[in-house]
């Protein structure tokens, strides 16, 4: 998969994917393996889902979190695209053995 990394200094986080890019904040962060293998995943499951239909259901995930946990950070934390990315984003190769729609199985264990 082909994506580029554009730094954006008024970046509201570290890291975002915005397919097929991967915007981050700081320049350092480009040599950040943990954080480009995060967003990466996220640039995956945005091709999985064609990608407009994977930003509707994140903001849904998240407007359904944030009315349960009532915090902005838990209802991130708890998107089910984002349980998928910090769990595998420390696995090197992931993304090769990673089965489509994978992040499912992150739904609610």
């Amino acid at each position: 998969m082909r994506f580029m990394i554009v730094h954006v200094p008024f970046l509201p986080s570290t890291g975002m994917a915005l397919f097929p890019f991967i915007l981050v904040k700081y320049l350092h962060v480009k040599k950040d393996k943990q954080i480009i293998d995060h967003e990466k995943i996220h640039l995956r499951q945005q091709l999985e889902l064609l990608i407009v239909p994977f930003y509707l259901l994140y903001l849904i995930n998240y407007l359904i979190n944030l009315a349960i946990y009532k915090n902005h950070h838990q209802a991130y934390l708890n998107i089910v695209f984002e349980r998928e990315a910090y769990e595998k984003d420390g696995h090197t190769d992931y993304l090769k053995s990673r089965k489509i729609w994978a992040w499912v199985n992150f739904l609610k264990r």
